[in-house]
């Protein structure tokens, strides 16, 4: 939790007191329903919290924005974005239904009242969005031929609507479709701990 107020010094109470729950009620629900893996628990907010959050680094999102957690899996990174952008819309989807009831009930415990979560494959998704933001849930070219659908046509951020996502490695190969707009930005730029190196923030205008 130290971690997040390092790089967050600005955060209110609420979300002081929600980001704090979160060890907490992963712990509880990982023994139920394995979302994390069981080494990594330790590691919660620095693996998955912060790291969700360097998507927050990448854009401050303004107030009235719609976001696609594409694949959130047990809620990340739409639910640490949703605590740290109250006045933006959160929609989390994920094929797997044990997963999504992980992330709602996590939700409902902090009390997040911008986030829906919905068991749904992203090719059943109809939604528009201004950002789709996921974590290494696929190949980008399989990934963006999906969510292309759901870009919305009007922009209200500093950023173009698009694909906003968390990767890590080589991904030069992955990237050469799209190399001519695609921003790609090493997390360690803002966060210090070694397990940042070769993680980026990859932006894609759709």
């Amino acid at each position: 939790m130290e971690q997040i107020l390092k790089y967050f010094p600005n955060l209110t109470e609420t979300q002081r007191e929600q980001f704090g729950k979160l060890q907490a009620l992963y712990e509880d629900w990982n023994q139920k329903i394995n979302v994390i893996s069981r080494k990594d628990i330790g590691n919660l907010y620095e693996h998955h919290v912060l790291h969700s959050l360097a998507i927050g680094k990448a854009l401050n999102f303004k107030s009235g924005t719609k976001i696609l957690d594409f694949g959130t899996g047990g809620g990340f990174p739409g639910i640490p974005l949703a605590i740290l952008f109250p006045e933006c819309e959160f929609t989390l989807i994920d094929g797997t239904g044990k997963k999504i009831r992980v992330a709602t009930e996590v939700a409902n415990s902090i009390g997040l009242k911008n986030v829906t979560a919905l068991h749904r494959r992203g090719e059943e998704e109809k939604g528009k969005y201004d950002f789709v933001v996921s974590r290494a849930v696929m190949p980008l070219p399989d990934l963006i031929k999906i969510i292309r659908k759901n870009i919305a046509k009007q922009n209200r951020n500093i950023l173009g609507n698009g694909l906003l996502c968390l990767k890590g490695g080589n991904l030069e190969e992955e990237l050469a479709p799209f190399s001519k707009n695609v921003e790609q930005t090493e997390i360690s730029e803002w966060f210090e701990p070694e397990w940042f190196k070769e993680k980026y923030v990859i932006y894609v205008p759709l």
